[in-house]
This record gives structure tokens, C-alpha cells and sequence, in this order.
């Protein structure tokens, strides 16, 4: 199979790489490396089977061949990341709504129809406070939106077209909201709470905590993340279907700091800080983030295979290889 992934130098990309190559199949990444990596496919990039193009989905002049080349496309480049949201409000906005536009317009044009992945969040429910979030549920947008929600709009209008497409030309669009995806080569410097807590126990340093620490959420390690993917891609009964994908465990901040603490046998203590002082403007957080994957259990078969305490084990020894600890 060919596979085209946009945004597949970032996090969860870059593993999408790694599994569809260990399947046997070809894969080009289309990356402009804003927040990607190449060292995240330095693994690849003397594969037979793999190709790297550095270049920006809203410009690059080659988009039309390789989404004629490809049998299926994970539509994974995006502005992610709170601290990135917060800084470039409007650029977030331009960039993943005009670049998930101009591909799936790519793959109306091509002359055949490959499988289609489109990236959304679980940003899109927006500052609901229900302990389980469902595909059918009515979204929130708040009047006078702060710019803490512009990402989740661009998601929403990303679904939007990834949808509409899927009707009117009959494209095999898939839409998957993720969940607080998790493990190796996710960084915090944009503002994930996993690698920065666990940076920080290893260190020794406190972990800083944001707000009063009882925001909960719910983790999927990215090796479960990318196989669910594949499947739901691969299954011709999701198309136009929009797929919560994300773990069912909860827990709160406070609860995941004292977890990775214990499993470091660190030291650290816990900081906290006001959402003003850590993002240096007004947040309003959210107090639950968790799946409701009852659509998702009936799709497909999958089951995570990665516990909260296997993947912090590991980031936590990776880490300390890291830093020759």
C-alpha cells in the first residue's frame, strides 16, 4: 500500500510512519517541520520504502501527485500545541483550515478515491463539563471566543469539509477526534503535560502543576493510537464518520503527577501555578476529558495494549538514557 501522511516528521506522524513501514508498505511524508522533526525519522530516511519532502501543505506545488499516488492519506499536519494556540491565534486558524481544504480538494481531483484520515481533537467539544464526550453530542462555542479556542475551531471547520466532501464527491473520508495521545518523541515545549512532568522528576525538579490540579484526563500511548488508526482507515463502513480515539482511564493532574513521581522514585515535589502565571494570559481550563468509544469498540476489535504505568516506565527510561542518568 501507499500511504501518504502529512505532518509525519510531528508526534503521532511520525509512529504512523513507523508502523505502516514495519507492514511492508511505501510511505511519503510531507512535513515543513514547524514543529516536527527529521530526528524523528532518522530511523527511515535511508528506507527503500520511504520518502521525506520538506515542504508546507498550504504550498506545496507537489500535493496533487502524491495524493494520486497514494492508496490511503492521514491528514495529520496541524498548529498544535496550548502555548502555540495562545501565541499565533490567527495563524492557527489560516494554516489548518486552508491546509486540510487545499488536500482533500487534491484527492477530489486526483481521479481516484484513496482512503482519506483527517486529524481532528477532542478540543472540538469545546468547554462542556460532561465526564463522557460522545460524536453526537452538540458542540460548545462560546460568544466571543478567546483565542484559547481558535484551535479547536479550525478542527471543527477541518471536519466540516473532511464531511461535506464525503458527501457530495463520495471521497472515503474518515474523521478521528483524538484524545490526549501520549509516548516517545512528544515533547512538552508546546505544552504537554506527560513529557514535561517527566522531564521534570527525572531532573528532580517540581513538577508544575497548572491550576488546582483537578482537570482530569484520559491517555492513549501513540503505539495503541496509530494501530487504531490504521483499522479504522482501512474499514469502508467509517466513511463520513467522525471516531473518538482515546483511552477510557481518567485522572486527574494532581493523580498523573504523583504517578510519575512514584514511578521515577523521584524526589520532586509539585508547583503550582496559576494558569496566568504559566501561560502569561487568562485560560479556562476544562475539568473533564474523557471518551466516550462506544462508536470506536464497535468499528473495530482493538484493544489498547499500553497501560498508563508501561508508558511512563518507558519515557521515564528514555529519558534518563537521554541524559546519561
Amino acid at each position: 500500500m501507499h500511504v501518504l501522511i502529512t505532518g509525519g516528521a510531528g508526534f503521532i506522524g511520525s509512529h504512523l510512519v513507523d508502523h505502516h513501514l514495519a507492514k511492508g508498505d511505501l510511505v511519503h511524508v510531507v512535513d515543513n517541520l514547524s514543529t516536527g522533526s527529521r530526528d524523528n525519522l532518522a530511523l527511515h530516511l535511508d528506507s527503500p520504502n520511504f520518502r521525506f519532502t520538506e515542504a508546507d501543505i498550504v504550498t506545496w506545488p507537489g500535493l496533487g501527485e502524491a495524493v494520486g499516488w497514494a492508496d490511503r492519506v492521514y491528514h495529520m499536519a496541524a498548529v498544535v500545541g496550548v502555548f502555540r494556540v495562545l501565541e499565533q491565534p490567527i495563524g492557527v486558524m489560516a494554516t489548518n483550515i486552508a491546509g486540510c481544504e487545499r488536500l482533500l480538494r487534491a484527492v477530489d481531483r486526483c481521479g481516484w478515491k484513496p482512503q482519506v484520515l483527517v486529524a481532528s481533537s477532542s478540543e472540538v467539544y469545546g468547554p462542556r463539563i460532561d465526564p463522557r464526550l460522545s460524536e453526537d453530542m452538540d458542540l460548545i462555542i462560546q460568544p466571543e471566543a478567546p483565542p484559547r479556542w481558535n484551535y479547536a475551531i479550525s478542527k471543527l471547520a477541518d471536519e466540516a469539509f473532511a464531511l461535506s466532501y464525503a458527501r457530495v464527491k463520495d471521497i472515503p473520508v474518515t474523521v478521528v477526534r483524538l484524545f490526549n495521545t501520549v509516548g516517545p518523541r512528544q515533547t512538552g515545549r508546546y505544552g504537554m503535560v506527560v513529557p514535561r512532568f517527566v522531564s521534570q522528576a527525572v531532573s528532580g525538579q517540581p513538577l508544575t502543576v497548572f491550576g488546582d490540579g483537578e482537570q482530569s484526563r484520559a491517555f492513549t500511548d501513540v503505539r495503541d493510537t496509530v494501530v487504531m488508526l490504521d483499522q479504522l482507515a482501512g474499514q469502508a463502513n467509517t466513511q463520513g464518520l467522525i471516531v473518538n480515539v482515546g483511552g477510557e482511564h481518567e485522572l486527574s493532574m494532581n493523580a498523573l503527577a504523583d504517578r510519575v513521581i512514584e514511578r521515577a522514585g523521584s524526589s520532586s515535589g509539585i508547583e503550582r501555578l496559576p494558569y496566568e502565571v504559566a501561560y502569561g494570559q487568562e485560560y479556562v481550563d476544562i475539568p473533564h476529558r474523557c471518551p466516550d468509544v462506544t462508536r470506536l469498540h464497535g468499528l473495530i476489535d482493538y484493544r489498547p495494549q499500553w497501560t498508563l504505568d508501561a508508558t511512563l516506565d518507558d519515557l521515564i527510561a528514555r529519558v534518563r538514557q537521554a541524559e546519561g542518568s
